[in-house]
């Protein structure tokens, strides 16, 4: 039933298979990989859909500090929300990365609608560092 309602797609970024067709994710990829394309998808880049995408991109010139990481909870939040039905987002928390002054770690948890099956992934965003 899941299988069903989650289904698979397109493998993204687009690969080959070894038969040479393309390649294709199973269902527990499907979904993140969903998730990566809307959160690094910019509004306006689809011509046919310039309301699709995360407001991310905004930030790439902001100081990698708690203002920053609030404002990209905000936009992740709001970005899964209206892009991805399958899921229900529990948290969002952006934290800026101790290794690198120029990445922001955004962890998600959400919940899949169609098994309850709650899961969680790290996203990392580069931001440009001040000089």
């Amino acid at each position: 039933m899941s299988k069903e309602i989650i289904g698979s797609g397109f493998q993204f970024p687009l690969g080959v298979n070894a038969q040479g067709g393309f390649a294709l994710t199973d269902e527990r990829a499907e979904v993140e990989q969903a998730i990566g394309l809307v959160l690094m998808t910019s509004p306006g880049e689809r011509v046919m859909r310039p309301s699709f995408g995360c407001r991310l991109q905004e930030l790439l010139f902001q100081p990698n500090d708690g203002q920053t990481a609030a404002m990209a909870e905000r936009y992740v939040e709001d970005a899964l929300g209206m892009w991805e039905p399958r899921i229900i987002v529990q948290t969002v928390t952006a934290v800026p990365d101790e290794d690198s002054d120029g990445r922001l770690n955004i962890h998600i948890e959400y919940e899949l609608k169609a098994t309850n099956d709650r899961r969680s992934l790290v996203h990392p965003f580069y931001v440009i560092p001040e000089e």
